[in-house]
């Protein structure tokens, strides 16, 4: 008696990975269009689809497992499996088994794939293990590739990661630079948070007034400005997978100003109390008539909050009256401008300090020279220990503590060095040097 074959039915598998890999892979609508036109070409009953949006370099896929659990679960028909090509199905040796053994034991009834030819035979089976073997050799090659590009790029002082706030991508330069209007929120955020006065809440805000949010449109979380203030990228130091990196673009702020500001989050962890201080700039400058300092205070009033200045009363009565700051202020202003040094004075005064400027040039000229030549030393010992490394004279341990440790050096160089070329090609006009010598206030 002759047993009628049932027709097979199909699920049907679609998937895209964000991976880099997948960047050219079709769309998830272009492979569900095709797929189907596949199978109404080829008379293909589908009776379920399956969406991925996830990498299969690894198993554990929640719906490609839901499908196969099917299947190995028993089905009251025959079922195959309708996918755009293999590398749909699986990159992994884990996932590429599975199938293969589904169709060995007849629970998978057969693949069907618009760009690649199978049949359910020994040969069929032997040319989709290659596929899927050909799909994981690609995958594992491609990650050394990225790798070793990765690393090279590094050892050229170019950053391979997403781009940090503050910088922008140069494809010409293949590097990452200074983006004027963010590269100067950075440097306002750090110089502000290192003050002390500031909480990574109130940083977080700070940044939202500059337009500066999370993805939802909200201000940053503070594990998000923490991670922002602790980001050595900022100072020339490319950090990947723990090994530190030299970078070659410019950084955004010093390694003083960096390492204030880890003081401060360090600090800021320990609970303690601080007693409230007031910026009154002139307490401690002046003497009453009397005698007696002047102290300063608070004053409330019209609606406002003022700031006065007057006698301690140390020395007994004073008929002093409260002065506010700004008037203060204005009175030693209008007092300065009549205070200039003798005629006879200022030419020696200008002679003294051409002479200073240019024995400050010669002096700087000579500390960026000695700078430069420590610079060379660090990077030859660089180079040496890179070679102790890969001749296996040194482990990996000790190169990276030791790589740290000189590439620091470095850092810390470079930035005594751009200190000290700025101050030396910084040179006060000489107009605005001869009115200030002889009392008087530029035209503006």
């Amino acid at each position: 008696m002759n047993t009628i074959q049932q027709p097979i039915k199909y699920f049907l598998y679609i998937r895209k990975s964000t991976d880099e890999e997948d960047r050219q892979v079709l769309s998830l609508e272009a492979q569900l269009h095709e797929a189907k036109e596949f199978a109404e070409r080829e008379c293909l009953e589908i009776v379920e689809s399956f969406v991925e949006k996830r990498t299969a370099k690894i198993p554990g896929r929640e719906f490609f497992n839901a499908m196969l659990n099917k299947i190995e679960g028993g089905l009251p028909h025959s079922i195959g499996i309708l996918a755009w090509a293999p590398d749909r199905l699986s990159r992994n040796s884990v996932d590429g088994g599975r199938l293969i053994y589904l169709l060995d034991t007849g629970k998978l009834a057969g693949l069907k794939f618009p760009t690649f030819a199978f049949e359910n035979t020994p040969s069929g089976k032997f040319f989709l293990s290659i596929a899927l073997s050909n799909a994981k050799y690609y995958v594992d090659n491609l990650s050394e590739n990225v790798r070793r590009g990765n690393k090279a790029k590094l050892r050229r002082g170019e950053w391979p990661g997403q781009k940090p706030l503050g910088y922008v991508y140069d494809h010409r330069l293949r590097n990452i630079v200074p983006e004027p209007k963010e590269a100067k929120i950075v440097k306002n955020i750090f110089e502000e948070f290192a003050t002390g006065k500031y909480g990574l809440t109130s940083i977080s805000h700070r940044l939202a007034e500059f337009g500066v949010k999370s993805s939802n449109g909200k201000p940053r979380s503070n594990s998000s400005i923490c991670n922002l203030l602790t980001n050595e990228l900022y100072i020339g130091v490319m950090r990947w997978k723990g090994e530190p990196f030299e970078g070659s673009y410019q950084p955004l702020i010093t390694k003083q100003l960096f390492a204030k500001a880890q003081e401060v989050l360090k600090e800021r962890g320990k609970p303690r109390k601080t007693r409230q201080k007031h910026d009154f700039p002139f307490v401690g400058l002046f003497r009453c008539s009397c005698g007696a300092m002047f102290t300063a205070q608070y004053a409330k009033g019209n609606g406002g909050l003022y700031r006065y200045y007057r006698c301690t009363r140390k020395q007994g009565y004073c008929a002093a009256k409260y002065i506010q700051e700004q008037e203060l202020a204005r009175q030693l202003f209008e007092k300065s401008q009549t205070i200039a040094l003798p005629t006879d004075w200022a030419k020696e005064m200008l002679e003294y300090l051409d002479n200073e400027e240019k024995k400050q040039a010669q002096s700087m000229d000579a500390f960026v020279q000695e700078i430069n030549q420590k610079i060379v030393v660090i990077q030859d010992k660089l180079d040496k220990l890179l070679e102790g490394y890969l001749d296996n004279f040194i482990d990996e341990e000790t190169y990276k503590r030791k790589k740290e440790k000189l590439i620091q050096q470095k850092i810390t160089l470079k930035g005594e060095r751009n200190f000290g070329l700025g101050e030396k090609n910084w040179n006060e006009p000489p107009h605005f040097r001869k009115n200030r010598v002889l009392g008087f206030r530029p035209a503006v």
